[in-house]
């Protein structure tokens, strides 16, 4: 019996354990390290970004928040494309976390604008009424850049002299505002489809659903645009004159430039239909 030969169990034991640490641990290192991989449109970060992402990992974020979608279904169909390794080439470390006690935040950058970004981090639950998350309004205090440049060289990211004075005046929660907007932007949205765009509204004339689309809009819309519309961190939809299929490209695809996420991930075509017949039958009013 094996067993009773503890040299040839010992040498078989540590073969096993060879070809297994460099089939789960040594080739995957090759594999995320080939040029292959590299996604082009991903970019270092800036000098305030990468200042943001200290501030993140010195106030725990990382133990609330994963930064790494998932190939499953329901990871999809509730953060958007999955992560791809290219995406993480400028992490030291990477933060793709564990355990989602908030929600996964590696689709976050362009889903809000600015100013919601700045109130939820101050008060969160004015953002998101059923959060248990702290407030962070204290990170209003000046960014200190004393290490700033240390860092960069450390890291060897291709910043300049000017990048670095760019940092004066900043605060702690510009830093972190803009390193949560770099979060997943630099994978491109995904597009509606000419086919969805082309149709016509299949909810327009069905005042059943306009309740529907008040719900919608509600939970998906109010906080930025007003629960009347009448605009807040985002514009006032009552100036806009759009037909449905505008509107329903609009939130399908979102506003990259203005901060206005897309929708088409999160929301059904049916549900988007639902929140333009409501929208457009409140500017009827």
């Amino acid at each position: 019996m094996i067993e009773k030969r503890p040299v040839v169990l010992l040498l078989l034991a540590t073969a096993a354990i060879l070809v297994g640490t460099t089939i789960t641990m040594i080739a995957p290192f090759r594999w995320i390290n080939d040029q292959k991989l590299r996604i082009p449109g991903v970019k270092p970060y800036s000098v305030l970004q990468l200042e943001g992402r200290d501030i993140y990992i010195r106030e725990g974020c990382n133990n609330c928040h994963t930064q790494t979608v998932r190939p499953l279904l329901a990871d999809v169909e509730r953060y958007g494309e999955y992560s791809k390794a290219g995406e993480f080439v400028y992490d030291q470390p990477f933060l793709w976390g564990s355990r989602r006690t908030g929600p996964d935040l590696a689709r976050i950058g362009g889903k809000y604008p600015d100013a919601w970004h700045y109130k939820h981090m101050a008060n969160p639950s004015s953002m998101v009424p059923e959060t248990n998350m702290p407030s962070y309004a204290f990170l209003n205090r000046p960014l200190d850049t004393t290490l700033s440049e240390r860092k960069m060289k450390a890291l060897s990211y291709p910043y300049t002299q000017g990048d670095l004075d760019n940092l004066e005046g900043k605060s702690e929660m510009d830093a972190i505002v803009a390193y949560l907007q770099k979060l997943g932007n630099d994978i491109p949205w995904r597009a509606a489809t000419a086919a969805e765009t082309a149709l016509e509204n299949p909810f327009k004339s069905d005042p059943a659903t306009i309740s529907d689309g008040r719900e919608i809009y509600s939970r998906q819309c109010a906080k930025c645009h007003g629960a009347k519309m009448e605009g807040g961190a985002g514009h006032s939809l009552l100036e806009e004159d759009y037909p449905d299929n505008k509107f329903f490209k609009i939130i399908h695809d979102g506003i990259k430039d203005a901060g206005m996420p897309q929708f088409g991930d999160s929301l059904s075509s049916d549900q988007i239909w639902k929140v333009t017949a409501f929208i457009q039958s409140r500017k009827a009013k």
